[in-house]
């Protein structure tokens, strides 16, 4: 690839979306910008929406469609771009290509657009698009959303390219491949939700997150709470050239009713450093003790002897950078009423059972507000790592899980949440119900920044 020709920002979506933004574009370096969009929606409107600077006004567009046996031309005041849609052929996604010269100059903007969807049982389609958007602001932000207010389904990727004038070489390109890459404007962000590789071009000075899989919770009467996935938090890690795997642990199973305890999670994995997977809640069937991971599992409640909390890993930490990733214990059950402890969180134990009151309360996460804000990751403004709630009887207070994807225990017929997908969040306990699963555990991430200069 030419060195004019540079990948700024990649975002692959490992859950749904209604949109997705590209909201710091460099301003200087480049002249053209490119964007390559492959995604499918899960409604049947086939057209995202392109807004530029998020806008919806001044903007018109010619469009040339054809399906390889009719064509048909049309006008229209806002700028479509083809995906894929329920009712075409499962797992096939629409592919856009736009094209944008002079983004940054103080003339109208125009554009071209290159697209194609396909049904494979029935037709395809093929379209030309010429846009303008009659403003002479420069372009600072891109939008996507979803037409007919759907979401763009999961592994929908979007990536967008500065285009350098020949013989320049742009000072502001990312320095690493890898992940989904997104910037603030101060840092590179290269963010993994899955496993890949990460390839710095440079020697380079990183804060690096790393979060394991969190811990399910425990089923039957008093179900303990899920432990979230181990943490580790370094900053300016020296990271030379080369490739280096990142394995992202997945969450622990759910299990139903009279199955056995919950199951940890799985480690994550970056360069020298390991994030333990998250304990298990304890059901009283098989053992009474929540499992020991990153965070502890909650212990079982009900019958006595009722369980303690698993051990986390903060006895063998140093701030967050501990052996394993840091991480804190369970809470315990409490006898009588079948409620479970909470699973510990990154920043906090998880709380115990109360007597005639409900399952103990997850432990809260830790908090990286600037990260998740650039990575459009975390719960709870910004946390990752909070631990599952204990179950509770039908008539007690039903606690919630801790900030950071913990999920909540279930209660009654209300059933057990999971940890949130890609925070470490552990999964609550599950609710008496015979037929109830537990909460699964939240699958890890790993993000990695260094600035721009």
């Amino acid at each position: 690839m030419p060195a004019n020709y540079v990948l700024l920002e990649r975002i692959e979506l490992n859950a749904s979306a209604a949109s997705i933004s590209f909201t710091n574009i460099p301003q200087s370096g480049y002249t053209d910008l490119k964007l390559i969009v492959s995604a499918r929606q899960d409604n049947g409107d086939n057209n995202l929406i392109f807004k530029p600077n998020n806008a919806t006004t001044s903007i018109s567009t010619r469009m040339l469609t054809g399906d390889g046996s009719s064509a048909s031309s049309n006008t229209s005041t806002t700028p479509y771009g083809l995906v894929g849609q329920t009712g075409f052929t499962s797992n096939t996604f629409g592919s856009t290509e736009w094209y944008i010269p002079n983004y940054t100059s103080a003339n109208f903007k125009s554009w071209s657009v290159d697209e194609c969807n396909e049904n494979n049982g029935t037709t395809a389609y093929s379209r030309l698009q010429a846009g303008l958007w009659s403003s002479t602001a420069a372009i600072t932000s891109i939008v996507f959303t979803a037409g007919s207010s759907g979401n763009f389904v999961q592994y929908s990727t979007f990536s967008l390219y500065g285009l350098a004038a020949v013989g320049t070489t742009p000072a502001i390109a990312p320095k690493a491949s890898g992940g989904n890459i997104q910037t603030d404007g101060t840092y590179w962000y290269h963010t993994f939700l899955s496993t890949g590789a990460f390839v710095p071009s440079t020697t380079l000075s990183c804060d690096v997150l790393v979060v394991a899989g969190g811990g399910s919770g425990g089923a039957n009467s008093g179900g303990g709470g899920g432990g979230a996935g181990g943490l580790i938090y370094q900053t300016n890690r020296s990271i030379v050239t080369g490739n280096y795997n990142v394995v992202i642990g997945a969450g622990g199973a759910s299990v139903i009713n009279n199955a056995g305890n919950g199951n940890v999670g799985v480690d994550t994995t970056f360069d020298s450093l390991t994030a333990k997977g998250g304990g298990f809640g304890a059901q009283n069937i098989v053992q009474t003790n929540g499992g020991a991971g990153g965070s502890g599992g909650g212990g079982n409640g009900g019958s006595s002897p009722v369980g303690t909390g698993g051990t986390g890993n903060q006895s063998s930490q140093s701030g967050d950078s501990g052996t394993y990733g840091f991480g804190s214990n369970g809470g315990a059950g409490v006898v009588g009423q079948g409620d479970g402890g909470g699973g510990g969180g990154a920043g906090g134990i998880g709380g115990d059972g109360v007597l005639n009151d409900g399952g103990g309360a997850g432990g809260i996460g830790k908090q990286y507000s600037s990260f998740a804000t650039a990575t459009s990751t975390g719960a709870n403004s910004g946390y990752y790592a909070g631990g599952g709630s204990g179950n509770s009887e039908s008539t007690f207070t039903l606690r919630s899980g801790g900030a950071g994807g913990g999920g909540t225990g279930g209660k009654g017929s209300t059933m057990a949440t999971n940890g949130t997908a890609n925070t470490g969040g552990g999964g609550g306990g599950a609710s008496r119900n015979a037929s109830a699963p537990s909460g699964s555990g939240g699958s890890g991430i790993v993000i990695i920044r260094y600035p721009i200069a």
